[in-house]
């Protein structure tokens, strides 16, 4: 008995050393080879300066010496050709009014001779619904892009058409009964506005803005090139200019004033491209270039950029910081600690067999780890940029975004077989 005591408890003994010594050998594996990896993927660097300054248009401002009410016709950024409405003026509230009945009148009319044209026909209706749920749909992204007043439009859009749809349960007799009735009333209506409703129209053509800012006849283009920096941050806006039509913007281009350091403009002059990325209101980088340099004064000078796309998106802005990019660089992002180099032969012309230094990663492929060489583009803090400069035609000597790369390995080597 006491002998298969004895017995048991060396085998138990045995076993559990055997245990710790796996777990021992596993644990020094780990810790002797700690293979680490991560995922490339495509990345882009841009390099430039902060800045901040003025945005730069040809503007008129407008004026008109109508009493009473003024309603703007035209939305923010939208172009008006010479003549063109820009806004309508009542002579009091009961007037304003009274154009609301009449522009309800008319949007009536205009649907139930829709109807009545249409012939209660199935593929009209059909037609119907599926301007209605296009027309649904834009409304709902004017609301999500928090625009307003482009929502009010696409709402009054598609209380039409709901409309439409609506009457086209309708007999076509009954329609034109309520056809002639309404054009009677809408003959009433315009009647008695006769001189209390007037058209304001565009000097000019342009672009349209609501906002006066103070700064229309303050900053100008022709003042843009005799700028320093002292008189670019002593600028103050007019309070004398307002407008309740708001204003037009002139031509094409714009501009973007801010001071800057002599040696930055230097450099920047000598730039093959340019772009600029506001801080705020528009998301892409936009296109310019150097058009003028100021006086220097104290080692700085007024760099004034010209923009020539993209207008319609900028007409609210004026103080705003930006971007000037000089260089963006687009590449596969790396960590730096993954960067190895190894020696190969190669032949050159002659034959000759030679030593050469290649640069590139160990990626996991399979369960083996193959080299696939690259160019460095970029040394940023903590990663790189790079590209394949693998081999054409071997695929599996380049490098792509989504390759599992090695960060951290002992003794790597092509063809290795990974645990």
């Amino acid at each position: 008995m006491k002998n298969n005591s004895l017995g048991t408890k060396i085998l138990m003994a045995l076993i559990m050393m055997a245990a710790l010594a796996y777990f021992g050998v596993q644990a020094f594996l780990y810790f002797s080879d700690p293979l680490t990896t991560t995922l490339a993927y495509s990345y882009q660097v841009e390099e430039g300066s902060d800045l901040s300054g003025y945005v730069v248009r040809r503007e008129q401002v407008l004026t008109d010496d109508a009493n009473g009410l003024i309603q703007i016709q035209k939305a923010e950024g939208e172009r008006v050709s010479v003549g063109g409405v820009i806004a309508t003026a009542y002579a009091d509230q009961a007037s304003f009014d009274r154009q609301n009945e009449i522009n309800a009148l008319t949007a009536q009319i205009e649907q139930l001779q829709y109807a009545q044209e249409a012939a209660l026909g199935a593929e009209v209706s059909l037609k119907l619904d599926t301007q209605i749920m296009q027309s649904l749909l834009s409304y709902r992204q004017a609301l999500a892009e928090d625009r307003l007043d482009s929502a009010e439009k696409r709402a009054g859009e598609l209380r039409a058409l709901v409309m439409k749809r609506d009457y086209t349960y309708s007999d076509t007799e009954d329609l034109s009964t309520r056809i002639e009735v309404l054009n009677t009333q809408l003959r009433e209506l315009r009647s008695q506005a006769a001189g209390s409703v007037r058209q304001i129209t565009a000097p000019a053509s342009g672009l349209f803005s609501a906002v006066v800012d103070g700064y229309e006849t303050v900053l100008t283009p022709e003042i843009l090139p005799g700028l320093t920096p002292s008189k670019l941050a002593g600028v103050q806006a007019d309070g004398a200019v307002r407008s309740e039509l708001g204003k037009l913007i002139l031509g094409d281009s714009w501009y973007y004033a801010a001071a800057m350091s002599a040696a930055e403009a230097r450099e920047l002059e000598k730039a093959d491209s340019l772009s600029l990325h506001f801080a705020k209101s528009i998301e892409r980088d936009l296109d310019v270039t150097v058009d003028s340099v100021g006086a220097e004064e104290n080692g700085r000078v007024v760099v004034v950029f010209k923009g020539r796309t993209h207008l319609p998106e900028l007409t609210l802005l004026r103080q705003q910081s930006a971007t000037v990019v000089t260089r963006a660089v687009e590449g596969i992002r790396v960590p730096k600690e993954a960067l190895r180099m190894r020696t190969e032969t190669e032949t050159d012309e002659n034959g000759a067999a030679k030593e050469v230094q290649v640069t590139g990663v160990y990626c996991v492929v399979g369960k083996e780890a193959v080299f696939k060489p690259v160019e460095v583009l970029y040394n940023g803090s903590g990663f790189i940029l790079v590209r394949a400069n693998g081999p054409e035609g071997k695929e599996k000597l380049r490098l792509r975004p989504g390759d599992e790369v090695i960060i951290t390995a002992v003794d790597l080597y092509d063809g290795k077989v990974l645990g």
